[in-house]
């Protein structure tokens, strides 16, 4: 495998609205230091390709808004891999803009796509996983996802059903994907938990530039056409102008629906190191260290009483007893408070926009 050709692309610009009060639009969850070891979840998400791809073929997709962020957090990055998207239109758009801005150099290109916000335990069988990956789709129209075994029936994660009949012959962790499923209410995580075939949707991708433009031009065409027009001003003066004035035309759409369900070649890499989206109160407090209660806690003057099985995150040392509970979240940051049941947690978002 050429490690020229392997390019890894970043996509920061999520907002991470079921972490309020510690995420926010103006310091989203991905800046930050989430899990108190000095390194933001973005610094984290670099680090752990370090050997898997050259600093040079690193991207960044991001909002226009958090620009300054991203240099001051990858101050080596080259800024024309800094990709600034002038509103947000989910995943499908971010991943037609950076994949047709590499191919325009790099043809042969073999690209990992990965959130910003993961969490990796195991950081050396991950890149084993990711080369193994990038040999099986260098050569081939093969778009393979990272399939995480479920060990909780999580409602928070979208699923893979995988055909388990028979691995692929060249790699016998990949199997063909049977389905996508959106993310199941508690009895259907329940059900999907039991069977042996179903994983947790990484949101992690693997392919090579041709076989994601190809499918881009087949299953999105519109979209495809916006980058396409778009191809004489890659890497000039006049990017960031011409995307500002296409990039809304795009419509909002995931790449999960705009690709994923239509195209035949989508393989599952089944895969276990330790990994968490990172995406709720709830996955942090699994993530963290936890006390004899199974109580969490993230801040300088934190005391617990009779209480278990909280997620308790302050700031700026205030401060903080808690007395009595069981299962709740109790976040502090910027004069905002949270006291909400962790089995609610889905709800933060619709609390937030009823304000």
């Amino acid at each position: 495998m050429n490690l020229n050709n392997v390019h890894l692309v970043i996509m920061a610009g999520g907002i991470g609205s079921r972490f309020w009060p510690m995420s926010t639009t103006d310091l989203p969850k991905q800046f930050l230091d989430v899990l108190g070891c000095g390194r933001t979840l973005l610094q984290l998400t670099a680090d752990r390709f370090k050997g898997v791809c050259l600093p040079e073929n690193i991207w960044v997709v991001t909002s226009a808004k958090y620009a300054d962020i991203v240099k001051e957090q990858l101050p080596d990055m080259a800024s024309d891999h800094i990709l600034l998207e002038p509103c947000r239109r989910n995943t499908a758009p971010c991943i037609a803009y950076v994949s047709w801005k590499i191919k325009a150099r790099n043809p042969k290109a073999n690209i990992v796509v990965t959130p910003s916000d993961h969490v990796v335990m195991d950081v050396r069988e991950f890149a084993r996983v990711i080369e193994s990956s990038l040999k099986f789709t260098a050569d081939s129209d093969a778009i393979v996802t990272l399939g995480m075994k479920a060990t909780r029936p999580e409602t928070g994660y979208g699923y893979i059903e995988a055909d388990m009949s028979m691995a692929c012959p060249s790699n016998k962790e990949i199997y063909r994907v049977d389905a996508f499923r959106e993310k199941p209410d508690a009895e259907t995580a329940k059900r999907y938990l039991q069977r042996k075939n179903y994983f947790w949707n990484s949101g992690i991708f693997i392919w090579n530039v041709s076989t994601i433009v190809n499918a881009l031009r087949v299953y999105q065409p519109s979209i495809s056409e916006i980058f396409e027009r778009l191809l004489p001003y890659y890497y000039t003066d006049k990017e960031q102008q011409m995307i500002d004035e296409m990039f809304p035309m795009c419509d909002n759409i995931s790449i999960d629906y705009a690709v994923m369900e239509k195209a035949d070649e989508i393989y599952v890499f089944l895969a276990s190191f330790g990994w968490s989206d990172l995406g709720t109160w709830s996955s942090l407090h699994d993530n963290v260290k936890r006390d004899a209660h199974n109580n969490a806690c993230l801040g300088e003057n934190i005391r617990l009483y009779e209480s278990r099985n909280c997620m308790v995150h302050t700031t700026e040392e205030k401060r903080t007893i808690v007395q009595g509970l069981d299962g709740y979240i109790v976040a502090e940051k910027n004069d905002c408070l949270l006291i909400c049941r962790l089995t609610e947690e889905q709800r933060i978002r619709e609390f937030l926009n009823e304000q």
